[in-house]
């Protein structure tokens, strides 16, 4: 009877932590769409609205590392309450706000809870689930909300904008937080980790400072341009900061990211791919946004719509492919397989015209199933991958390695193909400005598919 209950609450765990990874992907997306109307609502400057974006990805991507850290400290279960009831406050303030600064305010301090959130969630499903056939299972919804969430923050953050409120883009947020902070009270409770010492303060402000100076370099070169003074400097100041940090790191006595994490080359080679896979596929949702609505005219909730079959694929490669293949083949035969299938999918985008029949153009369907189903293949082993063999705070730290390598991709990605199509588009057509960002994308995508290749090929350290 024991068991039984204990096995509820392991799959409850999995609700709470997939409602959680929703929420978190979710608003990277959903307030995208309802920013001119609360620009217009709020007095907002062309140059200032970025911020309503920016101010998320700062604090969530620069505080990963030391979110990671102090889940592990406080204990996992622990720190996801923390962080769902803090996102659900800081939500509700940022759809209450009445001033651009208390937008953005909210938005940040979002992203401080969204960096606790992410990592303990991860930590909680790969310590929740052990067993090969359950962790399959599991990694893979894990995986197709995540694949998935993008797409229906476009669709949520159209309807709700054009129905109700921009406000309710956040509002919405606070309830789902609080339900699934409510439901944490069935999941089984995990002692912190101990005998860790002290946080590596030097570490963390290196760690942050670096992390957020790469990142707001990324967000200035989309508007400035790569060759920016502005932008070259933070990229020099991120690179100089971040490599302090590795170097600290390797001495300290109780690092903020043990470098054995690093050194298991298979944990290393899901890093590395999952970060060359959102630096592609982050690229491509952008561009298919701007084709979809400038090009055919469609509205953001159709547009939102066409990307719901890349999320139903996603689902599908998650759950069906990877969730089934998980300890019956080695990951890396589910990694490989899903990069060149969202590759042959990004290819097909690679064709796109400015002319367009029917509702779906036909050689969309196509794009959306391979890369949709590819996506679901990468993350779910990835996932697997960056948390199997790790204890106590190694599993926080994990985590947050790997939130932050798609962190790093995707802001990468959104800045580097807008900067490609752009210029492209200055001597030509807007449409072949997207192709030309989407055969980049196809090439990174083989590229991380080589990435993998070679990890699966090079024998294992023990951990």
């Amino acid at each position: 009877m024991a068991d039984g209950v204990t096995g509820r609450r392991r799959w409850w765990a999995l609700g709470m932590v997939s409602a959680a990874q929703l929420l978190v992907v979710l608003d990277g997306t959903i307030v995208n769409i309802a920013l001119p109307s609360a620009q217009h609502e709020l007095g907002m400057s062309d140059g200032a609205r970025q911020w309503v974006i920016t101010a998320y990805a700062l604090a969530f991507g620069g505080l990963l590392l030391i979110g990671g850290r102090v889940s592990g400290q406080l204990g996992h279960r622990r720190a996801f309450i923390v962080g769902l009831v803090g996102f659900a406050v800081s939500s509700a303030l940022g759809g209450a706000a009445a001033s651009p600064g208390t937008l953005f305010a909210a938005r940040a301090l979002q992203g401080v809870f969204a960096a606790l959130l992410a990592p303990a969630g991860l930590s909680l499903l790969a310590t929740t689930f052990t067993r090969p056939e359950e962790r399959g299972r599991a990694f893979g919804v894990f995986a197709a909300v995540g694949a998935a969430g993008s797409a229906v923050g476009l669709v949520a953050g159209g309807l709700l904008t054009e129905y109700a409120s921009w406000r309710w883009c956040l509002y919405v947020n606070a309830p789902v937080a609080l339900l699934a902070a409510a439901g944490v009270v069935l999941v089984p409770r995990q002692a912190p980790a101990r005998g860790e010492g002290r946080l590596d303060v030097t570490g963390a402000l290196l760690s942050a400072t670096g992390f957020v100076a790469v990142v707001y370099a990324f967000n200035r070169a989309e508007s400035a341009g790569w060759g920016s003074p502005l932008v070259l400097a933070l990229l020099g100041a991120g690179v100089a900061l971040l490599a302090g940090f590795a170097a600290v790191e390797a001495r300290a006595p109780h690092p903020l990211l043990p470098p054995r994490l690093l050194r298991h080359r298979a944990r290393a080679g899901a890093f590395a791919t999952i970060g060359l896979t959102f630096v592609a596929m982050f690229g491509c949702y952008l561009f298919m946004t701007y084709y979809l609505q400038t090009t055919l005219g469609y509205s953001p909730i159709q547009a939102g719509l066409v990307l719901l079959v890349h999320a139903a694929a996603a689902v599908v490669g998650s759950m069906l492919i990877a969730g089934r293949l998980h300890g019956r083949v080695p990951p890396w035969a589910v990694i490989v397989p899903g990069l060149v299938a969202s590759a042959a999918g990004v290819f097909v985008l690679t064709r796109l015209t400015p002319l367009s029949t029917g509702i779906l153009p036909l050689y969309l369907t196509p794009a959306m199933l391979l890369t949709g189903i590819g996506m679901g293949c990468v993350i779910s082993p990835t996932a697997s991958l960056a948390t199997t063999g790790v204890h106590g705070h190694d599993t926080g730290a994990a985590s947050a390695t790997y939130n932050a390598a798609q962190q790093l991709g995707a802001a990468l990605g959104t800045a580097l193909f807008n900067t490609i199509a752009t210029s492209t588009a200055a001597t030509s057509t807007a449409v072949h400005g997207y192709t030309t960002a989407l055969t980049a994308a196809f090439a990174i995508l083989l590229a991380a598919a080589l990435v993998a290749t070679v990890f699966r090929t090079v024998p294992e350290r023990k951990h």
